[in-house]
Order: structure tokens, then sequence, then C-alpha cells
């Protein structure tokens, strides 16, 4: 392993709280979603969320220059009571479900 990816936790596991979700397609993602309880977290892989949300290619997908992806997948988690946070090291977008 190098040292950055050392550095970085580039070959950690998931952490045991936060489960893989269905990132085939919005619909499927959505599903996934309203059955994570409230106060869980979930995944998609970034590629899966790039596929439904952006436009970008990988490089840029929801970077500085990706707007309309980032306003994208935001709306789609407030729809679904859920905030995203981006982690390009593990190649995922981790979800958590919030109460209202």
């Amino acid at each position: 392993m190098s040292l950055i990816g050392w550095l970085f936790g580039a070959d950690t596991t998931p952490p045991s709280d936060a489960m893989k979700l269905d990132g085939a397609s919005e619909a499927a993602l959505g599903r996934s979603l309203s059955a994570l309880p409230a106060g869980e977290r979930g995944w998609i892989a970034f590629a899966e969320a790039r596929t439904s949300f952006s436009t970008k290619d990988a490089e840029y997908a929801f970077g500085e220059t990706d707007d309309d992806g980032r306003k994208a997948i935001e709306s789609f988690a407030a729809r679904h009571q859920s905030v995203i946070s981006f982690m390009p090291v593990e190649g995922r977008v981790y979800f958590a479900r919030h109460d209202d």
C-alpha cells in the first residue's frame, strides 16, 4: 500500500454502522433510503451517484464545476430526509437519515 493510501485510509473497510444501499437507479436508491432507519448511515459508490445525478465525467462529478450535479443529489437527499457526505478517497457517497 502506498504511503498516501495508508495516510488517508484508502484500503479501510466501511464503518460497521454504514450499509451498502442500492444505487442502481434513483428509484432503487429512494427505496433503499426509505428502508434505512432514522439515524442510520448508508452508502453508494461514487460512480453510481455520478450516473444518476451528474452529467460530468468522473473526474469532475460533484466538484467545483458541477453545480447541477450537487444540486440534484442534495435535492434528492432532502426529499428522502437525508444528508450526504462525499468521500472521494473511499469512492463513496454516504447518506444519513434524520428525523424531521
